[in-house]
């Protein structure tokens, strides 16, 4: 999902990679009840103790779904720049337009990325599959950002 403002552009985390990373959470949830549950079978506890971790797992699921909303985004173009977060390997995860020298679209482990490339020689990879948007819509955005960041600069 792609957020528009003014001078703002924000790339969502895509569907697929939030699923996945819901499911690790679930599985982490489902690890902590499980061991209590044993835990209270064993020290023979009164069955009330359970509550504890199932509260902590909906406040935990609660605390990720807030979490999400608000920093769900991966990358947020405005018209002075870029950030990147959530990204690992990223580079560079924020630089100004003017700062940047070029963009090449690659692959980097089997997976299409943009590639801006910074004039004091720092790179940053934005992994287009991790975003809420079709790759060919997110290079021209950063495209038409970048060319307006310092005028007739092309691909």
């Amino acid at each position: 999902m792609t957020t528009e403002t003014e001078t703002t552009t924000v790339y969502r985390l895509a569907p697929a990679v939030a699923a996945r990373l819901l499911g690790a959470v679930l599985c982490l949830v489902a690890v902590v009840i499980l061991l209590s549950t044993v835990l209270i079978a064993v020290v023979d506890l009164h069955t009330v103790f359970l509550l504890v971790p199932v509260g902590l797992t909906l406040l935990l699921l609660v605390a990720t779904w807030w979490l999400w909303r608000q920093k769900g985004w991966v990358a947020r173009l405005t018209a002075e720049g870029y950030r990147i977060q959530w990204v690992r390997g990223v580079g560079a995860a924020s630089g100004r337009w003017k700062d940047v020298e070029d963009a090449v679209t690659t692959t980097v482990a089997d997976s299409p990325v943009v590639v801006l490339r910074l004039r004091d020689g720092r790179t940053t990879t934005i992994p287009v599959e991790m975003l809420a948007v079709d790759r060919e819509a997110f290079v021209r955005d950063v495209q038409a950002y970048l060319q307006r960041g310092h005028g007739l600069r092309k691909w």
